[in-house]
């Protein structure tokens, strides 16, 4: 069974170190110790807990869609030619990537430092495994 040190919990919940600790105090989050007496998260405990803590973004607009990924973030990019354009997104600790046409960019008014919203249909994602630890 997979397992995260607290700092590895804080990094894939997006939020610090003394956060998880607060969670575990509170005894919000389980924890055991590891082979070397450190304080380690299951990994299942810690994909429930951030299920369950999940929030999506408000979504003023009150139009129902079928993509179920909302991310806010800042445009970092845009890259433009006469047709297409290729924009850029950090929403929050994730880089987002959309190539769009030029149109779309100019009538959105995108440009470095635009809040914007990505919405994803992940009907083709790919799933990888780390190596080893975070």
């Amino acid at each position: 069974m997979p397992h995260f040190r607290i700092s590895e919990a804080a990094r894939l919940l997006g939020v610090s170190d003394d956060t998880v600790r607060r969670w575990v105090d509170a005894g919000t989050l389980p924890v055991r110790a590891d082979a070397s007496n450190r304080k380690v998260i299951d990994g299942a405990a810690l994909a429930e807990f951030a299920r369950e803590h999940a929030s999506a973004p408000p979504d003023p607009s009150g139009v129902q869609r079928s993509a179920r990924n909302r991310m806010v973030g800042l445009v970092t990019s845009v890259v433009t030619d006469t047709v297409m354009a290729q924009v850029e997104m950090q929403c929050g600790p994730h880089r987002v990537v959309s190539l769009m046409s030029s149109e779309a960019v100019r009538d959105l008014g995108l440009e470095p430092g635009a809040l914007a919203v990505a919405v994803i249909k992940s009907t083709n994602v790919v799933v990888e495994t780390p190596g080893g630890h975070l």
